[in-house]
This record gives C-alpha cells, structure tokens and sequence, in this order.
C-alpha cells in the first residue's frame, strides 16, 4: 500500500478534508483527526481506534497493526504497516476510525440514504 492509495482511501469517506498535524499529513472531519500518515515515520499511517477496536485488530492481524507507543496507543491510536496493508483491510480499519469521530447527523444521513 503507497502513501498515495492511503490518501485516496481516507478521503473517500464523506465529510474528510485532508490537513497537516505535527508536521505529517492528517485526515479529518472538522476538527477531528481520524487517521494520519507518515507516524512514526513514512513506512506507517495511524488510524484512530477505541481501544478494543485496537485489541481487535491487533489480535486478528499483529503483522498489519500495533498500538502507537505511549498514551495515544492506550487510548486506542492504532499504527498501520503500509508495506503490509491490503486495501479491503485498510478500507475497514479507515471506516471504523471515521465512524469514531463523525457526527452522529452525518452518519445519520448516510445511514438514511443507504436505506433508500
């Protein structure tokens, strides 16, 4: 998995704008970063997870995902091997992440349009 098909996965979901954060590139709604790339360098990305989202993934695939070290991996910010990242399991951790930290009247929207 490139940076580039990264990108184009996390802003695919509605509502994402892409910024910057400590210097790597972050994908957001409004204010609310959901997944970054290039921490803790430019072989990994970060999605934002609760943490037994991040148990769950790491369980299930410990060669794709880990905890971020220190408190942000404690509270569920999950690190991504691109190298290793396939694009249906990196579609689903991205979801999962964008679901966390979307308004609840976007996801109701999408939720309502989905059953039309």
């Amino acid at each position: 998995m490139s940076k580039s098909r990264f990108r184009k996965a996390a802003l695919a979901f509605p509502g994402v704008i892409e910024g910057a954060h400590h210097g790597h590139a972050d994908f957001r709604i409004g204010k609310r970063v959901f997944a970054t790339l290039g921490y803790p360098d430019d072989t990994w990305g970060m999605v934002k997870l609760t943490p037994d989202q991040q148990t769950m993934l790491v369980d299930a695939e410990p060669e794709l995902f880990r905890p971020v070290p220190g408190a942000w991996g404690k509270s569920g910010s999950t690190n991504v091997k691109l190298a290793k990242i396939d694009p249906v399991t990196l579609r689903s951790a991205l979801e999962m992440a964008w679901r966390n930290v979307a308004p609840k009247s976007l996801l109701a929207s999408i939720e309502t349009r989905s059953r039309s």
